[in-house]
């Protein structure tokens, strides 16, 4: 590594290493602040509380130092702010739900320990994945374990609101699909890398636009009726959006043809208005989301599906809300139920942070989804661009469907906010995402080094620094391979004959 080189990382590893204090301050401080309002003194378990968040950034961070020295500095600092934001809001509703409700149980410290398990395997994957273009290899295999982890869930009981979501092995639960949306990731970032062509430049023009011609879209028609058999069978609207909502995301980025766009829309409207008019429990949702305070007329006034209050109560949480909100644990969140903890957590951050809380909420999904989009455009293959499109786009996807359901905007998807919503499933894939996100990056930031000292030899040369700067002078520091010109990009690692440069 050169000095340039080593300057540059250790710029970004302080700037790294201060926004994770200043995530520890913020979020140690919020859960003293909810004990001040609740109870009048500190909580008991404050200390132990900054004790594991400073462990959390600090293992994190000295993992990211050690095994992604490159990586962009915001992502961990992001990812770690959100899941003690939502520590600190499940904390909050634990003692209210067990101080109210006789058989609750509290969830902050169970979400804390797979934060911990979720922080591990990210950095377990930093270390194991030291390339990312290594997913390509895999493309074919993972979309066929993608499709089981799918498949599963229509085979088990429902849940309480009537979809299926979850594989019960045992006294253990998983649900499936937030791991399946990376995979989905990973096997379109690699089949379009070989298929962009075909995709992109056939069809015929019509008012304007290239449309695919009908061989080209059969993978479209297969997503889309895959996202409709999980729509019917599952009931897991959330999933299907996410689903499909990422393949036709990259499809244009691919193809740069708006046509993919306008076709992946119709395709979900009219299989949304199909299944809605049909399945009775998406049209209960449906119905809900049309006439949310229907559930307060008498039963025989009411539309058919409706069969809950959460919806009303949610918006109630809002407009009580207000601005700046009623103060950390001055809210009643118990009022929405059992989902306040998990669909609704966001209502919680509503009614006691305000709009601005929500504002504010947001504002860190969207620069953390910037931070993928960014480095997509940094990275110098395109199997890495579209991975790293995708990741972001699913997050996207997630945090629309969660926020617009909850705020009355769409119908309620049941899906979990990333990082805030209580889940041992859905904090382990964010944090999966997280390492995809950084490895990326640091490959990205990498390769530009080896560029930047490939076109100047003479940038880092030291004064007692003959010509020859080592053995891996010139090389791809993750690979150990020549760069590749600044021209072109990297070959796929599986071989596919696409020719797609960086734009």
């Amino acid at each position: 590594m050169t000095l340039h080189a080593r300057t540059a990382a250790g710029a970004r590893r302080r700037t790294e290493a201060l926004l994770l204090a200043f995530v520890v301050v913020i979020t140690v401080g919020g859960h003293a602040s909810v004990g001040l309002a609740m109870n009048g003194a500190l909580p008991p378990n404050l200390s132990g509380f900054a004790v594991s968040m400073s462990l959390l950034a600090l293992v994190g961070h000295l993992g990211v130092r050690r095994f992604a020295a490159y990586a962009d500095p915001l992502i961990l600092p992001l990812s770690l702010l959100l899941t003690g934001i939502g520590l600190v809001l499940l904390a909050r509703l634990d003692q209210t739900y067990t101080q109210q409700f006789k058989n609750a149980a509290a969830n902050a410290p169970g979400q804390l320990l797979w934060t911990v398990i979720g922080v591990a395997i990210c950095l377990g994957m930093l270390a194991l994945l030291r390339d990312h273009r290594l997913l390509q290899r895999y493309i074919y295999l993972t979309m066929a374990v993608a499709l089981v982890l799918l498949i599963a869930p229509a085979f088990m009981p429902a849940d309480t609101y009537g979809a299926k979501r979850w594989i019960y092995l045992g006294g253990m639960s998983l649900q499936p699909g937030e791991f399946v949306k990376i995979m989905i990731a990973v096997f379109f970032a690699g089949y379009l890398v070989v298929h962009r062509d075909s995709l992109a430049l056939t069809g015929r023009r019509f008012l304007g636009m290239r449309l695919p011609p009908g061989r080209q879209l059969g993978p479209l028609v297969t997503v889309w009726v895959i996202s409709l058999l999980v729509l019917v069978f599952e009931r897991d609207l959330g999933t299907s959006l996410i689903f499909f909502g990422v393949f036709v995301v990259l499809l244009y980025v691919a193809t740069e043809r708006t046509s993919w766009i306008v076709c992946g829309l119709l395709m979900a409207a009219v299989g949304a208005f199909a299944v809605g008019s049909t399945e009775p429990h998406v049209k209960g949702r449906i119905a809900a989301w049309l006439e949310p305070m229907a559930i307060f007329l008498p039963p025989e006034q009411r539309p058919p599906g409706i069969v809950s209050d959460q919806s009303a109560q949610a918006l109630f949480s809002f407009g009580s809300g207000g601005i700046t909100g009623t103060g950390l644990g001055q809210g009643h969140p118990e009022l929405i139920g059992f989902a306040a903890r998990s669909d609704f957590i966001l209502t919680t951050v509503g009614e006691e942070l305000g709009l601005a809380g929500v504002m504010a909420v947001l504002l860190l999904y969207g620069l953390l989804v910037q931070r993928g989009l960014r480095m997509a455009l940094g990275a110098r293959d395109p199997f890495g661009k579209l991975l790293a499109v995708g990741l972001a786009s699913a997050l996207a996807l997630q945090v629309f469907v969660v926020a617009g359901g909850v705020t009355g905007l769409i119908p309620l998807t049941g899906k979990a906010l990333p990082f805030l919503a209580k889940g041992g499933s859905s904090l382990v894939a964010n944090w999966i995402m997280i390492a995809l996100l950084l490895r990326i990056s640091d490959s990205a930031e990498r390769q530009r080094e080896a560029d930047a000292r490939a076109a100047d030899p003479d940038q880092d040369r030291g004064p007692d620094r003959g010509p020859d700067q080592g053995p891996d002078q010139g090389r791809d520091p993750v690979t150990g391979s020549p760069p590749a010109p600044l021209s072109g990009s990297p070959a796929p690692v599986s071989g596919g004959a696409s020719g797609w440069s960086s734009r």
